[in-house]
């Protein structure tokens, strides 16, 4: 499976009889979640290490070809040197051990602190890791995205490791003043951070953050459907991520992306968008 389609979760309030069965508990909902979705962005991660327990048991709950994503703990990440981190990751790594088979890529989310002066140390960071995962790297900081000599050389980083620069597409979420409170969080905790497309490994991943009324988003997305289109044509496996706001009709955007790309999710209930009044 070339594209992997999922949400930044896999259990919402506002999902079960829409794209979960209702009368689940919580810890039920990503089985569900899997017979539509065959990836899932695994963010808790940054928050705190799962327990084992919960590693078996979405092994258990997800089908063979399901790839899970995660993020490298925010210890590693933000808290002290890359390098005096190497420890921690690979720690974290070895936890992972019961979805080693699942994993489709570890994220690292580096602040927006985390400049070109820490090139050095995230070469050195990204060196010691095992070469058998895929990996991908997030990047905040203004100086990578001024296509000046610090974004040339995280770029060749990464090109020369094959290792994804993930590329983060908020623009939606930034398209108009906030109308709702998840609108107003969302403006005051993503990046807006320019998109810069670009390729660096075998698995590009897009995290594309939709505005929650569906309408906004089309004018962002279709533009990305070539490009996807393309990156899968030289036999790249592709990770597209879909967020809104508030993440309550993210099934749906998600559904219609995949209509766009030709490669249509399972039916679920909610599938169809909700109708939409006068937006302008």
């Amino acid at each position: 499976m070339p594209l992997y389609l999922g949400l930044s979760q896999w259990s919402h309030p506002d999902w079960p009889g829409s794209l979960l069965s209702p009368g689940l508990k919580n810890a039920e909902h990503l089985t569900d979640y899997a017979k539509v979705f065959n990836t899932v962005e695994g963010n808790t991660s940054f928050y705190g290490i799962p327990e084992q327990r919960s590693l078996l048991r979405w092994e258990a709950q997800t089908p063979a070809h399901f790839r899970f994503t995660f993020k490298f703990p925010s210890q590693v990440s933000h808290q002290g040197p890359l390098d005096d981190n190497i420890g921690a990751a690979l720690d974290f790594i070895a936890h992972l051990a019961p979805l080693h088979h699942k994993l489709g890529m570890l994220m690292l989310q580096l602040s927006k602190a985390s400049g070109p002066g820490q090139l050095d140390q995230l070469q050195q960071f990204l060196d010691a890791l095992p070469a058998h995962f895929n990996y991908g790297v997030e990047v905040r900081h203004p100086a990578f995205f001024a296509k000046g000599e610090a974004e040339r050389r995280l770029n060749r980083l990464l090109l020369e490791r094959q290792i994804n620069r993930i590329i983060m597409d908020s623009r939606p979420v930034f398209s108009c003043p906030p109308t709702t409170p998840a609108l107003a969080d969302a403006q005051g905790k993503k990046p807006r951070v320019p998109v810069h497309i670009i390729s660096t490994g075998n698995h590009p991943m897009v995290r594309f953050i939709g505005h929650p009324e569906p309408a906004y988003n089309l004018p962002y997305w279709q533009p990305w459907l070539t490009r996807i289109q393309g990156w899968l044509q030289q036999g790249k496996s592709v990770y597209l991520f879909v967020h809104t706001a508030d993440n309550r009709l993210a099934p749906q955007l998600a559904a219609e992306i995949a209509n766009a790309l030709a490669a249509p999710l399972p039916d679920f209930p909610g599938q169809a968008p909700a109708p939409q009044g006068e937006l302008f």
